[in-house]
């Protein structure tokens, strides 16, 4: 049950943030549901196909519905969703941490190691982010300096390691998403990032962004 709902929720909102993408090249409404099913199933579709398991949305179409109705309801209230303030980076940070969590715990549950597990984990949650940016002919959101699959990493690693000593599934599903949500959510509003090759070799770093500048409209398509 935990997995199936975290695999519903990491399909709606990265359905919302490719639907997002497509509305911001103001494409019709065909290449937008496109854009939302692409990023929605993106994901888990790779982790399935590498775990050798029937790909969830051929076992239960209902995931292909969920798309669907997020696309109509992003085509009618897109330019709505923009005032919330950049919507799309903010659906990425919580599809990578429902689906960091998901991958990784589809993959202890079949009985692979915990390295692959966390492999799963980063795979599910920033697969279908990289395939609507490589669609929309945009640079990937893992290339920018931001912590992106980072964050990916961390909910993996944690519901692992909680999974590993007999924490409750639930409550290490919690937990790892919300250090993955965290960590996500420091890039955003603050610009944390990793220190790339050649920089100062601090752990993290803080380019002082100010938490109100989330609440402009993110004009970059390709920010996530």
């Amino acid at each position: 049950m935990l997995m199936q709902i975290l695999d519903y929720v990491g399909v709606a909102v990265f359905a919302v943030s490719g639907c997002i993408a497509a509305s911001r090249k103001g494409l019709d409404i065909t290449a937008l549901i496109f854009f939302g099913v692409l990023t929605g199933i993106g994901g888990g579709t790779l982790r399935d196909l590498i775990l050798g398991v029937p790909v969830f949305w051929v076992v239960s179409s209902s995931y292909l519905a969920v798309c669907l109705a997020i696309s109509v309801i992003v085509w009618f209230t897109a330019d709505s969703i923009e005032k919330l303030g950049k919507p799309l980076r903010w659906a990425d940070a919580i599809g990578i941490a429902a689906y960091s969590v998901m991958g990784a715990g589809k993959a202890v549950q079949l009985g692979h190691s915990p390295l692959v597990a966390v492999l799963m984990g980063i795979s599910t949650a920033t697969f279908g982010g990289v395939l609507r940016d490589m669609v929309a002919n945009e640079p990937s959101a893992i290339i920018k300096q931001e912590i992106y699959v980072s964050a990916a990493a961390v909910g993996a690693s944690f519901y692992v390691t909680l999974y590993m000593v007999g924490v409750d599934p639930w409550f290490a599903a919690g937990i790892a998403g919300a250090f993955a949500l965290g960590a996500r959510g420091g890039a955003i509003l603050y610009g944390w990032s990793l220190p790339g090759y050649g920089a100062p070799k601090t752990i993290v770093r803080w380019h002082g962004k100010k938490p109100h500048d989330s609440d402009k409209p993110d004009d970059d398509t390709t920010r996530s």
